[in-house]
């Protein structure tokens, strides 16, 4: 079994923008940097840190652990891609977002195409790291992932109920 700690990314510029970052490499904002911080305060005892590439998740990663664990990037971790919606205002990209559960986002990706690459990631995870506690910083998508893989919650469920943050999620596969 693999006990996996979900964390959000930290506060970036285009979240105090309301803009839907999707595959944007937006830079955390200073709250967000405080934010890891608090984040590395409160984890202590981990065996790996995975996270995406894209610096607002790595970077999360980077300040709250100060290289006190492995930081392991994987590109399947990342964001929806919005396509031609990146970096829109949030208000418009949010009710638009059950549209693209089957149909991908215009040049972008769908939440199936996402919740695929998050079950390869999980699949992987359960071979390498079992009797591991490893943390996953990510996205929305990220966790949308971990609910509809490892809780079978549905994918219109996921994207309908506004995200509230919370100091971790935890989950055993």
């Amino acid at each position: 079994m693999v006990n996996i700690t979900f964390e959000a990314h930290s506060t970036t510029l285009d979240n105090e923008a309301h803009l839907s970052s999707g595959h944007n490499d937006v830079e955390l904002s200073p709250l967000g940097e405080k934010q890891a911080k608090e984040l590395g305060e409160r984890c202590k005892d981990l065996d790996a840190i995975f996270c995406s590439d894209l610096q607002r998740s790595y970077k999360t990663a980077e300040i709250a652990f100060n290289g006190k664990f492995p930081v392991i990037k994987d590109k399947r971790l990342r964001e929806c891609d919005y396509g031609d919606l990146t970096q829109h205002p949030s208000e418009e990209v949010e009710p638009l977002k059950v549209e693209h559960i089957s149909i991908p986002f215009p040049n972008g990706e769908s939440y199936k195409d996402c919740m695929k690459r998050m079950k390869e990631f999980l699949d992987e995870l359960k071979k390498k790291y079992d009797g591991k506690r490893i943390m996953i910083i990510g996205h929305r998508v990220t966790q949308y992932g971990l609910e509809h893989s490892i809780k079978g919650k549905s994918l219109e469920e996921l994207i309908t109920t506004p995200f509230k943050w919370q100091p971790g999620w935890t989950y055993s596969i």
